[in-house]
């Protein structure tokens, strides 16, 4: 049993939760792992992979993520989200216009302080165990991306829903303070919802529920290259199947067709069947890096 599984994780469950639930409806030892965590309190779209689908986790984290975000001005807190305790204030409300107005400067590549309280790690300890002890270290601001801002909607008189299009390492949490510091305002994330994941969106997700109700989970298991169809695919004539089986290097002549040369991770076919990822070579051969075949 190989491929993913579009787990919409409610509230309250962490990521590690909800691959132990998954794991649980599988056949035994089944490997299981998911496609990047979202914070316990998020809701939303958890890829999971399945079997063989977990040699492709690589392949997947880097995918751009959309998030619907809702930012609470007038308090901050140390976890830079709902859950932690209050550490600052601020009388003024934004409006909706300076709100929006702010979300430019955001957009792009951005450096960002992650917050304390996350599964980052300082000399082998996690943040979030070491800001329980009440210990506070300064980090280092990191490069991160956001491909857009969107402002959607004001939900009450000092929250705003703001929709997030991002890459990878990016914490919502730290841009919703970093908001607020922008206008010169606490502020901290309200709510968060992951609303897509690369290929997967809570449109096509399983709630826990949805998922234990099902006659077989399989129905529930999407194709192993689902989440990769954005990148470059090549076919293996069949008369050379056997020799990628055995890890050889797919030669140019082995193809058909052709493909342009590309720093990018390709996806490997051979008689309509995904045999892998790879890469190509300065000769023009396409090596292997998460063969999919023979086991």
């Amino acid at each position: 049993m190989d491929g993913f599984i579009n787990l919409l994780k409610p509230p309250g469950m962490t990521s590690s939760d909800g691959v132990l639930f998954v794991r649980r409806l599988l056949p035994r030892k089944t490997p299981v792992g998911h496609g990047g965590t979202l914070d316990p309190d998020a809701a939303g779209v958890l890829p999971v992979c399945v079997g063989r689908a977990t040699r492709l986790f690589d392949y997947i984290i880097d995918k751009k993520k959309t998030y619907i975000g809702e930012i609470c001005f007038g308090v901050s807190t140390d976890t830079c989200d709902a859950t932690g305790k209050p550490v600052a204030f601020s009388e003024r409300i934004p409006d909706r216009e300076e709100v929006e107005a702010a979300l430019s400067g955001f957009i792009g590549d951005i450096m960002q302080v992650p917050p304390m309280f996350s599964a980052l790690k300082r000399d082998g300890k996690k943040l979030y165990e070491l800001a329980r002890k009440g210990e506070s270290i300064e980090l280092e601001a990191r490069r991160v991306h956001i491909h857009n801002l969107t402002y959607v909607s004001q939900t009450s008189f000092n929250k705003h829903l703001i929709r997030i299009e991002c890459g990878k390492g990016v914490y919502i949490r730290s841009l919703m303070r970093d908001i607020g510091q922008a206008l010169n305002l606490e502020a901290h994330m309200s709510f968060l919802l992951r609303s897509e994941a690369g290929a997967f969106s809570v449109e096509n997700g399983y709630t826990p529920d949805e998922l234990k109700v099902l006659p077989s989970i399989e129905e529930a298991l999407q194709p192993m290259d689902s989440l990769l169809q954005t990148y470059p695919r090549i076919d293996v004539k069949g008369e050379f199947r056997k020799k990628i089986l055995c890890g050889m290097p797919v030669k140019p002549q082995w193809l058909a067709g052709e493909i342009e040369k590309t720093d990018a991770p390709i996806r490997v076919y051979t008689e309509g069947e995904f045999a892998g990822m790879g890469e190509m070579r300065e000769s023009g051969e396409i090596a292997f890096r998460a063969m999919l075949l023979g086991g």
